[in-house]
């Protein structure tokens, strides 16, 4: 199998993160989005969308977007909940991590760590929205140690990716005791405390 990401890109890492968790065999093609790679024809040619991830499997077959990616790569395992209603409450989770959270927080991290540009320029809107994000998780992590079902799941991993470097997007975590407590949990489970994003 081949992962074609960008290790600045959360969405990316969650894939590399869930293949090492289950202990999965691939090659990482790293693939700089900034340089204009994925829009060459070529690529283009793999994933229409000229976005990264995208992965190929053992057959040659494509597959992008992150959560699609992993529920694939993680069928039959422990990150998904065997109970119907707990899987479903995880790909809520899943689905709002897209709509609702990464459109904020990766996008304040993207404008401010490597577009260099200041917290206090970004839109009100992106930043309201981040942090309301951001409270929807303290409140829902406050309760329970993982978001879907008795263990860790495929939320989990598709919420740590931004959620842990919020701080570079001009969030301030230590509003967020309960998510602070969170990402440690997770990042200790998945085997990536200390590893950048």
């Amino acid at each position: 199998m081949k992962i074609y990401g960008d290790s600045i890109s959360g969405n990316c890492l969650k894939v590399r993160w869930t293949c090492d968790y289950l202990g999965l065999t691939y090659d990482w093609i790293e693939t700089d989005v900034l340089s204009g790679v994925t829009r060459t024809p070529d690529f283009l040619a793999l994933n229409p969308a000229g976005q990264v991830p995208l992965v190929l499997l053992d057959d040659g077959r494509p597959l992008a977007q992150s959560n699609a990616i992993i529920l694939h790569l993680a069928e039959g395992s422990g990150l998904i909940p065997a109970d119907a209603y707990e899987r479903a409450r995880m790909l809520e989770w899943m689905f709002w991590e897209q709509y609702s959270h990464e459109p904020y927080v990766a996008v304040a991290r993207f404008q401010v760590r490597f577009l260099g540009r200041s917290a206090s320029d970004l839109e009100t809107r992106i930043l309201d929205r981040g942090r309301e994000a951001l409270q929807r998780l303290e409140d829902a992590v406050g309760e329970a140690d993982v978001l879907a079902g008795k263990r860790l799941s495929l939320a989990d991993v598709a919420l740590i990716a931004y959620t842990r470097v919020a701080d570079e997007g001009g969030f301030d975590l230590d509003a967020y005791p309960a998510v602070r407590r969170w990402i440690r949990r997770v990042e200790l489970e998945l085997g990536i405390a200390g590893r950048g994003a």
